[in-house]
């Protein structure tokens, strides 16, 4: 290999390994930081909420006191006899006679209310502060294990494939070296 090519290798790797650190700490950023300031992540997974969270959005969530929320605030819940999470806007807050807050949510994208009124009976709820388009649909795949494996061995895979690249170069060049010797 030419002085020349072996420069624009080394180039492309140190390139490659730059925007995999750059990806990867943008990532964690996006993933991690909002938890160590008390926030949670949801990733939006329909269009019930398109034009103000679209489809592939991560979503970041304050956790704040229950009394505290009100119509128009965006929430993300379990919705009455349902196993997944959504994110809806508070259309509605009225009472349950008992001294108890019910909420009726809607989806801004639907054309009417959602059909169930629900009770929030932990002390505090999560509470929509920040979109981040796009994100979302990397945090999804982050929860499938292949995804994971790959995000994990592509740039093992890189690494070592540099790293044997430049130990085969010094070898040649050491093997060079000990000919004009002999």
């Amino acid at each position: 290999m030419t002085g020349t090519g072996t420069a624009a290798w080394r180039r492309v790797g140190r390139f490659s390994s730059g925007a995999a650190l750059a990806v990867g700490v943008l990532a964690a950023l996006l993933v991690l930081a909002p938890a160590l300031i008390g926030w949670e992540r949801y990733a939006i997974v329909s269009g019930s909420m398109t034009g103000t969270y679209d489809e592939g959005t991560l979503v970041l969530a304050e956790v704040v006191p229950v009394a505290e929320l009100k119509v128009g605030d965006v929430i993300t819940y379990e919705p009455p006899a349902d196993d997944h999470l959504i994110t809806h806007r508070i259309s509605w807050i009225g009472g349950d006679g008992g001294g108890r807050r019910l909420f009726r949510t809607k989806g801004d994208a639907n054309p009417v209310a959602d059909p169930w009124t629900f009770r929030l009976d932990q002390p505090e709820q999560a509470r929509a502060r920040a979109g981040v388009p796009y994100v979302g649909y990397a945090l999804t795949a982050l929860g499938r294990r292949d995804v994971r494996m790959a995000v994990i061995a592509l740039p093992a895979l890189l690494i070592a494939v540099f790293t044997l690249g430049r130990l085969w170069q010094r070898l040649g060049t050491e093997a060079r070296r000990l000919e004009g010797l002999a």
